[in-house]
């Protein structure tokens, strides 16, 4: 298993993780076998959002002698009332609503605290100021909460959090579908896959700046609904019309910047494993790029740089994706940050050494103009 540095947190995290949603319609025995086999493999982050006592007595008990082999999202504005969830701002019900999640985990303390579910202006309001934040920060100031996280579907909102200064991580929805929809309030509307068919032209803008402005920012990114419902993998339900493994969606997560954890659900430990083969998959395997050039019904990426790595092998060893990621990155300023001037430099290979024979091109699933950036960034990186 691979680990990442989520942002500044510090925290170092497998870069597959356990989004313990689907846990709920499981009996406490089964929800152990997937937890011990998810830690088996190495997976060592977990996120319940889900207020749902019986869930999280189930976790409880399968964390038993585990807690600090975990990393845990615990979600405050989460409740259970009258026998549902209910997301709320009332400081004395999600008190109780996240005393119960120590209680019934077993532990004391949540290495991130997650606002809960901000997908609106009107969401923003009611969470970022007043006694709800006051309460968040005191949990942050008591040690209750180690790092103080947001979770949101919408990259308008998680920008407003990536610039805040006060949220350290988010959890976002990731993947290529939802990649292409531009900010909305209403969640539906990302599994609505009639209202694609007028946005499969390519990556909307808005997301492509949250990713880099979340790396720029070292604010970490964890994902939720990598294969959108499991509609991804079936190619009746896939608005591309085409099927994409577990392992190609895990990766294209996992090429985004500031992505460090990627939380899929499973049903039994077979699906952790099958997530977690991503470690040892082929290039080929995690080929989501060719994948998505050749579906029957969209135009993904074209013109983009998405750092899928098709251009490899370079004849001068550059690492093609890597330098168009800091030179987006870099891009977004006035003037070269010094963090990103840094990890370029530390490359084993710059884009002044292109030497203009664009053999990558005619890899580039998405027609990019592979040496005419290079051009740019040697420029950029190299005055």
């Amino acid at each position: 298993m691979n680990y990442r540095r989520l942002g500044k947190t510090g925290l170092m995290v497998s870069e597959i993780g356990f989004g313990a949603e689907w846990m709920e319609r499981h009996t406490t025995g089964e929800c152990r076998a997937v937890l011990e086999r998810a830690e088996e493999l190495g997976i060592n982050i977990l996120d319940c959002w889900m207020s749902n006592p019986e869930v999280r007595t189930s976790l409880g008990l399968a964390l038993t002698g585990r807690r600090e082999r975990w990393h845990i999202q615990g979600h405050i504005g989460s409740t259970w009332q009258d026998g549902q969830y209910v997301r709320t701002r009332d400081v004395d019900l999600c008190r109780a609503a996240f005393e119960d999640l120590l209680a019934r985990l077993q532990t004391d303390y949540i290495d991130l605290g997650m606002i809960h579910f901000v997908d609106t202006q009107a969401d923003w309001d009611g969470a970022m100021g007043g006694p709800f934040l006051d309460y968040v920060k005191q949990l942050k100031a008591q040690g209750t909460i180690r790092h103080i996280g947001m979770s949101t579907h919408n990259p308008a909102m998680a920008k407003k959090a990536v610039e805040c200064g006060l949220v350290e991580m988010i959890l976002f929805s990731v993947n290529p579908a939802f990649d292409m929809h531009p900010a909305t309030d209403d969640l539906d509307a990302y599994f609505d896959w009639e209202t694609y068919q007028e946005h499969l032209g390519g990556i909307d803008p808005q997301r492509a700046q949250l990713y880099k402005l979340c790396e720029q920012h070292d604010v970490g990114i964890t994902v939720m609904k990598p294969y959108a419902g499991g509609r991804l993998l079936d190619a009746e339900r896939s608005p591309f019309g085409v099927a994409l493994t577990p392992v190609q969606c895990l990766h294209y997560c996992l090429t985004r910047p500031g992505v460090a954890s990627v939380l899929a659900g499973y049903d039994t430990p077979g699906h952790v494993e099958q997530a977690v083969a991503y470690e040892t998959a082929t290039d080929d395997e995690r080929d989501y790029a060719g994948v998505l050039a050749r579906a029957p019904r969209h135009t993904f990426g074209q013109g983009e740089c998405t750092y899928c790595g098709h251009c490899k092998p370079c004849p001068v060893n550059i690492d093609i994706a890597m330098v168009n990621k800091y030179y987006d990155l870099a891009s977004m300023q006035p003037d070269v940050p010094a963090a990103v001037a840094a990890h370029y430099l530390a490359l084993e290979h710059h884009a002044d050494e292109c030497i203009g024979c664009k053999a990558c091109e005619g890899r580039c699933p998405f027609g990019v103009e592979i040496a005419r950036r290079m051009e740019q960034a040697a420029r950029l990186f190299h005055p």
